[in-house]
């Protein structure tokens, strides 16, 4: 156990790169930036609600671990920032990348005033710096100020929620969250900047020489001295953070030209086209620099595999993989040395290769649908298999046979598309079909038992209209398993198919054949009964050993599929 633990931490640290850590430190600054946006919003109600709301949002952000963590993640964010710009050597992404770049290198810069006179005066002088001493500064002393509180809020908050979108957009929840985060990234800025604009009219309606010696005091703003000290201090934040963002931009020319003198390589993309790139880019820059279409859901950050290539002839002489690729390539499952991730491989030199997967550009959109390309989720599988065809059709005409394999598996996908599953793949007398596709892991389980009680009853209803037909009633089996699984689409230009990828897929394909040997019409895997909350009596248990896995598995028999709405409809009751 401590071995295998060690192995897990190992593992989890090295899928950790600097864009997680971006992520991370941007969620917290997101977190702090909703908690100050909410507090603004109670300024459409009062003053008084105003200082009850900031009175628990210092409370919690000052609480000494969340104040370090969340000084340590402005911190670790913007040098991240700076260097993305020193990172990134070209800026032909898609708009909403450069975008959300610029938006955050312009927060520091337009909001470190604020930071330090409230803050710093805090800790340096004992200011008291509240809304009062704030909304008066802003409407009152120098309301110039107040389109640029307005424009960093607004920039703040896109920058925050491009962040949440490219990191969301690839999610199996995000379709169905998309409508509520597009009301909350509306709504929440909206009423903050209302309620700013409301508090400030309350602060303008209350001026009186008697509110400033309340609320305006030395204790609570300071001296003359020390506000140009802050001042001060705000200049040389200044000067150094545009001197870092210079240096970058100088560190970008300095490397352009040591690229230029290094020389320039080859890069064949194993279809005729090759282009010529400086050393330093990475094959995904090289292809979108030079116009060349080249798959890569996340945007060459190596959170997919979709911009997989495989090197043709040598690969001796190409940098190892970093943590980073070699974490994801472990997730797909591959060793070969020769396949690469092209948003992390720098070549440094000529090099050929082809694309594993192909960019989609068809005209139904596919390339904005991370799914289609491929996405890693949680489905479950469901195998049926018609039995005895082989002998139908020794007996029969062929046109006859197909018509009843064709009702066969008509009756089949019917059950499954009233259960909420979805046909995915017809394989001879037998089918594939997919649960979960848009609905959670216990619900896709339970619509899983659903299906196959409902194909039982097709078939009953067909063995009837068929019986003058048939020698024997249609008989059936059906594998029953789920898991993490790829999807998207597989095949070949005009021949792609959405389909599912995976060993629970395979394991389902080997329940299936089982039904044969444990004389049963269904045999599911535990993990799906427990996960569709069946009690652990419900169904017979066996322990079996699958083909090409190494352990033994356990698995739940059905004699009768008939009997499974019962058990899926008790257990429902008993939760309920």
């Amino acid at each position: 156990m401590p071995a295998l633990s060690r192995e897990q931490l190992t593992t989890f640290v090295r899928g950790i790169s600097l864009r997680q850590v971006r992520l991370v430190s941007g969620v917290v600054l997101f977190a702090y930036l909703v908690s100050h946006f909410l507090n603004h919003a109670l300024g459409n109600i009062s003053l008084e609600a105003l200082a009850s709301g900031v009175y628990l949002h210092t409370a919690f952000w000052q609480f000494l671990p969340v104040t370090i963590l969340f000084y340590t993640a402005c911190l670790v964010h913007t040098a991240l920032g700076i260097w993305a710009l020193y990172e990134r050597r070209q800026f032909r992404w898609k708009a909403i990348e450069p975008l959300q770049l610029a938006l955050g290198l312009s927060i520091p810069m337009l909001i470190i005033a604020h930071i330090i006179g409230v803050r710093l005066g805090q800790t340096l002088f004992g200011h008291e710096k509240l809304y009062p001493q704030i909304l008066f500064l802003y409407w009152i002393w120098a309301p110039w100020r107040i389109p640029m509180m307005l424009a960093v809020m607004t920039i703040a908050w896109v920058h925050g929620c491009i962040g949440l979108y490219l990191w969301l957009r690839m999610r199996s929840f995000y379709k169905r969250a998309a409508p509520f985060l597009l009301a909350a990234a509306v709504l929440v800025p909206t009423l903050s900047m209302l309620g700013f604009y409301q508090s400030g009219r309350m602060v303008i309606d209350s001026d009186s020489e008697e509110w400033r010696a309340e609320t305006q005091s030395t204790r609570q703003i300071g001296t003359r001295a020390e506000a140009q000290a802050l001042d001060r201090i705000t200049d040389y934040f200044l000067f150094g953070y545009f001197g870092l963002i210079g240096i970058a931009l100088l560190a970008r020319g300095a490397r352009a030209i040591n690229e230029r003198r290094r020389g320039m390589i080859n890069l064949s993309y194993g279809n005729g086209r090759t282009v010529r790139v400086p050393k330093g880019l990475s094959v995904l820059e090289a292809s979108l620099r030079n116009n060349v279409p080249h798959a890569s859901v996340c945007g060459g950050r190596a959170r997919c595999s979709t911009c997989r290539i495989r090197i043709i002839g040598d690969y001796s002489d190409l940098p190892k993989p970093s943590q980073r690729e070699a974490f994801v390539l472990g997730r797909v499952g591959t060793s070969d040395p020769s396949i690469r991730l092209a948003c992390q491989l720098r070549p440094p030199s000529d090099l050929s290769f082809f694309q594993l997967f192909l960019p989609h550009t068809s005209a139904d959109g596919h390339e904005s649908n991370p799914t289609r390309v491929g996405q890693e989720r949680y489905l479950v599988s469901l195998f049926v298999d018609m039995r005895g065809s082989t002998q139908l059709a020794e007996k029969r005409l062929p046109f006859d046979t197909v018509f009843i394999v064709n009702r066969f598996l008509g009756a089949v996908s019917q059950a499954v598309i009233e259960s909420g599953g979805r046909p995915n793949q017809f394989i001879g007398d037998g089918m594939l079909a997919l649960f979960g596709l848009a609905c959670s892991r216990q619900e896709a389980c339970r619509q899983a038992l659903r299906a196959a009680a409902l194909i039982a009853v097709n078939v009953d209803e067909l063995n009837k209209f068929l019986e003058h037909d048939l020698r024997e009633p249609i008989r059936f089996g059906i594998g029953i398993n789920g898991g993490e699984v790829i999807v998207g689409d597989i095949g070949y230009r005009d021949h792609m198919v959405f389909t599912a990828l995976g060993d629970p897929v395979n394991v389902a394909a080997r329940l299936q054949d089982m039904t044969k040997i444990l004389a049963c019409e269904v045999v599911v895997s535990d993990e799906v009964r427990a996960t569709a909350g069946l009690a652990g009596d419900a169904l017979p248990e066996q322990q079996v050993t699958i083909r090409g896995r190494n352990e033994p598995m356990i698995v739940r028999t059905v004699a009768d599929a008939r009997m499974l709405p019962a058990l899926v409809n008790d257990e429902q009751s008993a939760a309920a």
